[in-house]
C-alpha cells in the first residue's frame, strides 16, 4: 500500500534562471527588464486566427487575456492574446513561454507557486498579483492535462 503524497517538481533550470535574474535586480532594473521581455511576446500564430477567445480567456484576470495551450509531439507550446498597453501580463508570459515552449509538459508544472512574487514583488504589483498567478496555473493546468492525455506521467515504480 503506497501513500498519496503530492507530486513535488524539480524546477527547471529555464525557470531558475529567470528567478536568479531578477533576484538580483533593483525595482527600476526589474521594471526596464520586464518592458523588454512585453516586447518579445509574439502575436498568435496564423493556425489560431479566428479561434474563439472566449473559450481560452483567463477570467481571474482582470484584462482580457487568452491563453492557448498546444501539445506537439509530446512538448508544450503556449501563446496568448494580450493587449498590446498591458506590459506586465505581456512580459510575465513572454519570459514563461520563452522558458517552456519546446519542453515537456512536466517542465511547466515545476515553475514555483510564488513566481509571479519573485519576478515582480519588488515593483508593487501586489494588486495584479491574484490574476498573473491565475495565469500561471492556468500554463499548469494545460501541463497536467497533457501529462494525463499523453501519458507522460513518469512516476518511478509505477505498477
Amino acid at each position: 500500500m503506497s501513500e498519496t503524497q503530492p507530486t513535488t517538481q524539480q524546477m527547471p533550470p529555464s525557470i531558475e534562471k529567470i528567478l536568479r535574474r531578477f533576484a538580483t535586480l533593483s525595482p527600476d532594473m526589474t521594471r526596464q527588464a520586464l518592458v523588454q521581455y512585453a516586447n518579445r511576446l509574439p502575436p498568435l500564430p496564423g493556425h489560431l486566427a479566428g479561434v474563439d477567445l472566449e473559450q481560452y480567456r483567463v477570467h481571474e484576470c482582470q484584462t482580457p487575456v487568452a491563453i492557448f495551450p498546444e501539445v506537439v509531439d509530446g512538448k508544450m507550446y503556449y501563446h496568448a492574446e494580450v493587449p498590446r498597453e498591458s506590459a506586465a501580463i505581456r512580459a510575465l508570459l513572454a519570459m514563461i513561454f520563452e522558458a517552456v515552449n519546446g519542453q515537456p509538459p512536466e517542465t511547466v508544472l515545476g515553475i514555483p507557486q510564488d513566481f509571479v512574487r519573485q519576478v515582480m514583488g519588488k515593483i508593487g504589483l501586489s494588486a495584479r498579483e491574484a490574476g498573473l498567478t491565475a495565469m500561471v496555473e492556468r500554463l499548469k493546468r494545460a501541463a497536467r492535462a497533457a501529462v494525463q492525455e499523453c501519458g507522460t506521467d513518469r512516476k518511478p515504480d509505477a505498477a
